[in-house]
């Protein structure tokens, strides 16, 4: 199958292997929106105002809203570059989000939704579905400009779908369409409907078909599953990797964004639990689903956890940047609260976000504190982070035949 020529040359010509993850977290999404923006913008400073995200990871991973984000990141548009800047993204999300997730104002608004969550999902997702695919056209997993990994459950499988860049060249029958994989890892249960479809041949047969839900099931943080991808594409000896090893963890370069969590006091108490039968679990109290924040809190933390202490056994804490905030309150910490104040609100959260410390993970108490081997804030690591991936660009292109001959011809022009 052909493919766009990605615009960041392969690993195997540096020094780092470049991961960017993003979570799971409905219109909180627009909290690594913003963030990204920054990033982008202080890449644009270094090289130029066409610089994209995807010219400098080699793999970009999604869950969810994530999912969607990392998807119109690394579609091409017609002239075989990225089809969204980051501040498209963060424009997306406001001027889009009130029609995906509209807003009942009327006094009998809590029981509707009530009935709705007991009758079936709270959206019908149709403005979402046609708007996905008006964007994305017909671009497949393939098409990618960088490596997507993108993970989504099935249901009629009962397992973890991972849809990546990496296992498509080995497993054809996984190359969907993009806007059907962002359906699928964005339906969220009681939130959007499930997303059925099918992969066929060029003849026309079946040789696939997919029962979708959201890819938070499976992993909400899904950094850990795109270095699980890396590492197996090492293992089959790709050369794009050539010479790392399959165990160099040291080697990869990982930025994490999440899309916040509850304030400890503001999340759920086993006092109110322990009265809660199926409905308690699904409506708990405010604007919250518990079933689903429990489980997608707990997958994203899980990763945190476990590259936190990965990356601190290496000595390499400084190869590991998770940005985050705990501290949601009130309306900011819904995922589908869509209302104009709100959606502002969360870009401030964004923007806020960027001025705090750095943190990592207490693996005790669960909760972020500042990074003590890490000085300064997120908005001063983010600088640093484009500095290096600026270099690590740099470097591969005078390396690659393919970036000497870019340069070359761009010199002679």
């Amino acid at each position: 199958m052909d493919s766009p020529r990605s615009p960041i040359q392969p690993p195997t010509y540096g020094n780092l292997i470049t991961v960017l993850s993003i979570d799971g977290g409905g219109i909180r999404g627009i909290i690594p929106a913003t963030i990204l923006v920054f990033l982008e913008s202080q890449l644009q400073k270094l090289d130029g105002e066409e610089a994209r995200l995807a010219d400098y990871f080699d793999v970009i991973a999604g869950t969810s809203t994530g999912g969607l984000i990392t998807a119109m990141l690394g579609a091409p548009n017609a002239q075989n570059r990225p089809l969204f800047a980051a501040k498209d993204i963060k424009n997306f999300y406001l001027d889009h989000c009130p029609i995906i997730f509209p807003q009942d104002s009327s006094p009998f608004a809590p029981a509707s939704k009530l009935v709705k969550a007991l009758v079936g999902p709270n959206y019908d997702g149709k403005y979402l579905h046609d708007l996905v695919k008006e964007k994305l056209g017909h671009t497949r997993l393939h098409q990618t400009l960088t490596n997507v990994v993108i993970p989504t459950f099935d249901i009629k499988r009962l397992q973890p779908t991972i849809f990546s860049s990496y296992e498509v060249k080995q497993n054809p029958s996984i190359d969907a369409l993009l806007s059907d994989i962002c359906i699928g890892t964005s339906a969220a249960p009681t939130y959007l409907p499930a997303h059925q479809f099918e992969i066929k041949d060029s003849t026309g047969r079946v040789t696939r078909e997919f029962n979708l839900i959201d890819g938070g099931v499976a992993a909400n943080n899904p950094a850990l599953v795109a270095m699980n991808e890396v590492t197996k594409e090492i293992m089959r000896g790709s050369p794009d990797f050539f010479p790392i090893k399959a165990n160099d963890y040291s080697r990869f370069m990982v930025l994490s964004l999440g899309t916040g969590s509850p304030k400890f006091e503001d999340k759920y108490d086993a006092h109110d639990a322990a009265k809660w039968g199926m409905l308690g679990w699904l409506t708990g109290h405010g604007s919250g689903t518990p079933l689903i924040d429990v489980f997608t809190h707990a997958s994203a933390d899980m990763v945190d956890f476990h590259l936190s202490t990965l990356f601190t056994a290496l000595h390499s804490q400084h190869n590991y940047l998770r940005i985050q905030d705990d501290n949601l309150v009130g309306d900011v910490s819904s995922m589908d609260l869509a209302t104009e104040e709100n959606l502002k609100n969360l870009v401030k959260v964004g923007e806020d976000l960027l001025k705090k410390p750095v943190t990592t993970v207490n693996l005790e108490t669960g909760h972020l504190e500042p990074y003590e081997n890490y000085h300064g804030t997120n908005q001063e690591a983010l600088i640093r982070l484009a500095e290096t991936l600026s270099k690590e660009k740099r470097l591969r292109d005078m390396r690659s035949p393919i970036g000497r001959l870019a340069a070359e011809n761009k010199f002679t022009n």
